[in-house]
């Protein structure tokens, strides 16, 4: 386990988070320190009374006097009202800025990162560890301190009264924090464990939510259930770890006023006999240790919290420190056009398997305006190929580069990566919808493109009969996994790719799945889409590359054959010859 959190970086995140709220922040701070102020004033008003009624003051002074401490615990409970509202609003503020910023880093990380991390376990750091932070950032550090200002409040005006009795309650107290840090150092790394296992848990019921057909279908969920019991007798385990230690904690709020009242009782006992003391004074020493309950009750919690919330921050920092790995280029531009494509003895290997090639010296150079068929079977390399051309990672060895029609080509590490993105389209056979309308998830949510651009680029593509079929238009209302059928979803696809007006497409089998009214349907949009860019497509039918200028064939990462498709098709000795020959193409490629 990595080592805790330090102090200074849970001042940082405390400023950069509550510094844009320092206005609120400042009133809370008063509004806790007005209300410490009138919980010890009361007190002394309380004392006045006896003492009066003691010495035989006249009504009118003791009726003040009530009327004071009326008024005083009026204000003192409305201050601590407005203060409540005022912190919430600072967590919520806070924390919603927290999750942002965590929800962006995690975008910017790299492919390898989201690769070793689950949905699941990524949402309950971003969301499940932020919510535990709500009380840190609004109100925790602020009670923590005021109530520790409280207890020293008390305990100055206790050795005001008499030091025997401040001493002897002092040194109970200073027992008592001693022991509750000797907890808060043990209890953290059992609580941030309880949070990893947690994240572990919704990590696994992400995944196999997702896979609910394959599971069904397969006959597996013993499997999944017994795995998913595991995981649940685990995360029971910590919380149990955690939890037994935390009983002392919660202990103490209960055996420091005990001892407390034990050491007031022999005080008193022993100089009120003696008539040193009033019994003012002997009701203020018994209310000042009832007054300690309070925060000590408060601490108690509030450092649970803080043991669950350091727990959290640890995690949350720990993410925080991951950086990417590929690093942004400069070049914020390509020229317009067709690209080329070129891979300069390229290898490349996970980093979690080092040994295991993917492409091995993978080398050839695709012109502007080309398309590219690229055929292999699963596990040949075909789509890690299109992931170095996003460059969500980088060749372990060799370069890939884009060049314009001017013969110039560019390392991919040169370009930042939205000039790339920008310049590269892909269509695939899943297609992410956002819950949103039919205009955002063309445009995906560009505002800078209007309904005429999109309405032309539909009608270019031939589309406007699909788009007035749909119940309200461009302002149909979209739902990922129910609104479109598999068929509308490629064609919005194409209406995007075409909107982003790229110089390179990737179509990774975008048709494969399709009824063949739907697929002739695209194939027309695709002839339009596709004149004057270049193109790859991956296929694993035959059929999907004859639009093709060339052939690529990949072989467990090997670049098997490369060439002009008319030429392989008249040589007999080509390896894509042989596969047209075999009439089981989707067979051998699949």
């Amino acid at each position: 386990m990595k080592s805790p959190v330090s102090t200074a970086q849970y001042g940082r995140l405390l400023i950069t988070y509550l510094k844009p709220l320092k206005g609120r922040v400042l009133l809370l701070v008063l509004l806790v320190l007005v209300g410490i102020a009138l919980q010890l004033l009361n007190p002394q008003l309380i004392r006045r009374f006896l003492d009066g009624v003691e010495s035989g003051q006249s009504l009118p002074e003791l009726v003040w006097t009530a009327v004071v401490f009326t008024g005083i615990a009026v204000t003192a409970q409305l201050t601590k009202l407005i203060g409540a509202y005022v912190g919430e609003v600072v967590a919520w503020r806070a924390t919603n800025e927290l999750r942002a910023d965590l929800a962006l880093h995690c975008l910017q990380l790299d492919m390898s990162f989201h690769k070793a991390h689950k949905p699941g376990e990524l949402i309950e750091r971003v969301d499940g560890d932020v919510n535990l932070l709500a009380n840190f950032f609004s109100q925790l550090i602020i009670q923590l301190v005021s109530n520790f200002l409280l207890i020293v409040g008390v305990l100055v005006l206790l050795w005001l009264v008499d030091w025997r009795i401040g001493a002897a309650i002092t040194v109970i107290m200073v027992l008592g924090l001693v022991t509750l840090n000797w907890f808060n150092k043990r209890l953290v790394p059992r609580w941030q464990a309880l949070r990893q296992v947690s994240s572990d848990l919704f990590g696994y019921l992400e995944e196999w939510l997702g896979g609910t057909e394959e599971i069904q279908t397969n006959a597996a969920a013993p499997y999944i259930m017994n795995r998913l019991y595991g995981l649940m007798r685990e995360r029971w385990h910590k919380m149990q770890r955690a939890m037994r230690l935390n009983f002392g904690v919660m202990s103490l709020p209960t055996l420091i006023p005990a001892l407390a009242y034990i050491a007031a009782y022999l005080w008193g006992a022993k100089v009120y006999t003696n008539e040193l003391v009033t019994i003012g004074t002997v009701y203020l020493i018994f209310y000042y240790i009832d007054v300690i309950k309070g925060p000590l009750w408060v601490i108690q919690r509030q450092v649970q919290d803080l043991q669950q919330a350091a727990a959290s921050m640890n995690r949350i920092v720990e993410l925080l420190e991951q950086q990417p790995t590929i690093l942004d280029g400069s070049q914020d531009s390509l020229a317009d056009g067709a690209l080329a494509v070129r891979f300069e003895t390229v290898s490349f290997s996970y980093a979690d398997d080092p040994e295991t090639l993917i492409l091995d010296e993978i080398d050839f150079t695709l012109a502007p305006g080309r398309i590219l068929g690229l055929l292999g079977r699963t596990g040949s390399g075909k789509s890690t190929l299109t992931r170095l051309l996003y460059r969500f990672y980088d060749p372990t060895v060799g370069s890939v580069c884009l060049g314009d029609g001017n013969g110039r080509f560019h390392p991919l590490p040169d370009l930042t990566q939205a000039t790339l993105r920008q310049r590269i389209g892909m269509v695939t056979q899943e297609v992410q919808l956002f819950h949103a309308s039919l205009r955002d998830n063309l445009t995906l949510f560009n505002d800078t493109i209007d309904d005429d651009q999109i309405l032309a680029a539909l009608t270019h593509l031939g589309l406007r009969d699909w788009l007035n079929g749909l119940p309200a238009g461009l302002d149909t209302a979209l739902e990922a996994g129910k609104s479109l059928s598999a068929g509308e979803a490629q064609l919005l696809a194409l209406g995007r790719v075409f909107l982003a007006d790229p110089g390179l497409v990737i179509l990774d089998e975008a048709s494969s799945r399709l009824d063949p009214a739907t697929e002739h349907l695209i194939e027309r949009a695709l002839d339009t889409l596709l004149a004057g860019r270049t193109v790859i497509i991956i296929a694993h039918r035959l059929a999907t590359v004859q639009r093709a200028d060339e052939i690529m064939i990949l072989e467990n990462g090997r670049l098997l054959e490369h060439g002009n498709r008319l030429d392989l098709v008249q040589d007999k000795q080509s390896r894509f010859y042989q596969l047209l020959q075999t009439g089981m193409a989707d067979a051998v490629l699949a």
